[in-house]
């Protein structure tokens, strides 16, 4: 109990003691020890990886998992040690909603059909994007939330010693200097000779454990280069990853459109049906894949052979602004009317439309038959 008691006010001794340099240095009243300019740079540098990289991290979160609760739970579950239970994600529930549907209005139907088509894309980019957040999480989130949770907290545990440090040794040296000064304005005795030597001894011992402080400090703060190097390794695995995953989105959306290109188009021959009324396409200025063209019309026709027949030629509004992918296409502006007729041998999603004297192959998607 002695032990602890002496211990306690000791400690409170020394706390105080820091307390009285810390208030004197912000009041400029006593001298502080200052660090080199290496030392300087290096605090700053690991300072400056401690907050971009904590930016990082959290915007990472945010882009991997735009829901609030959803990153709640999954760190309440993380800091219990418990697994997060699998959950299908919102491609995937998409998924499942769309061929749900498509059994209630019946498979066999065009809606049906294409239902059943688009829900298993879906489900089949959900899946992408669960294993996309899988490898991210693993890839990238964790060596950064290693290093905020490991490497920073061992670096911040050391500076705030070395700063006890030198706090330590600042009042060493203020001790010294006010006991010389007493020297000087009085007798030498050998109680003052002695208090002297303690002081002394007391200044080159704080001097040794700051000196050796600021080693184990700077040893840390120079390993911040290896974070970067492995954090740079990170980053090009977190790029691989997203290419990774948009490369298998963009041909799982490629296989989708080839095999919606096979269904007859339901609503071409019927003027009532539309996508929408005139504006700009919802994809921009998009131009829609030339593999949808069937082989027999890329190698038979050709746009400036085909005539107009006599019969059964109509005309159509544009809805969509379309450029023309080459010269067998015309291109399109929103809301202009323009000549539009089938010829034998040309895929079903396409016309041939005349403008004037221009003509080319034009998507029945972007037109509103009216006559």
């Amino acid at each position: 109990m002695d032990f602890n008691v002496k211990k306690l006010a000791s400690d409170a001794g020394v706390f105080f003691t820091r307390a009285v340099q810390f208030t004197g240095e912000k009041f400029g009243q006593v001298e502080k020890t200052e660090l080199d300019a290496h030392f300087e740079n290096l605090l700053s540098r690991a300072d400056s990886t401690k907050n971009w990289t904590e930016k990082i991290f959290r915007q990472t979160e945010v882009l991997l998992q735009p829901n609030p609760s959803a990153r709640i739970e999954e760190f309440l579950y993380e800091k219990l040690d418990r697994t997060v239970p699998s959950r299908p994600n919102n491609g995937e529930l998409l998924g499942h909603y769309m061929q749900d549907a498509a059994k209630d209005f019946g498979p066999g139907t065009p809606y049906g059909s294409t239902l059943i088509k688009v829900g298993d894309c879906e489900r089949r980019l959900g899946g992408a994007q669960r294993e996309f957040l899988q490898t991210s999480a693993i890839s990238f989130l964790a060596p950064l939330r290693n290093f905020l949770e490991g490497d920073w907290r061992t670096i911040s545990k050391e500076r705030r010693i070395l700063e006890n440090r030198r706090l330590d040794l600042d009042s060493s040296k203020a001790r010294l200097k006010k006991a010389k000064l007493a020297e000087s304005k009085a007798a030498v005795s050998l109680p003052s000779t002695l208090h002297h030597l303690s002081l002394s001894h007391e200044l080159r011992v704080a001097q040794t454990e700051f000196d050796r402080q600021a080693e184990v400090t700077r040893l840390l703060l120079e390993g911040i280069s290896s974070t970067h190097v492995n954090h740079l390794r990170c980053l090009h695995e977190f790029v691989e990853a997203q290419t990774a995953y948009y490369k298998q989105c963009y041909l799982h959306m490629q296989d989708l459109q080839k095999e919606l290109g096979r269904f007859p188009n339901a609503f071409s021959g019927n003027p009532g049906l539309s996508m929408a009324s005139g504006g700009s396409s919802p994809q921009g200025n998009a131009t829609l894949p030339q593999d949808t063209a069937s082989a027999v019309e890329t190698d038979t026709l050709k746009i400036e052979e085909v005539q107009a027949p006599a019969t059964g030629t109509r005309k159509a509004k544009v809805l969509y602004d379309y450029d023309a992918a080459d010269t067998s296409e015309l291109s399109l502006l929103a809301d202009e009317l323009i000549t539009v007729y089938t010829v034998p041998g040309m895929d079903s999603d396409w016309l041939v439309g005349e403008r004037g004297n221009q003509k080319g192959r034009v998507p029945v998607t972007y037109l509103e038959l009216l006559s």
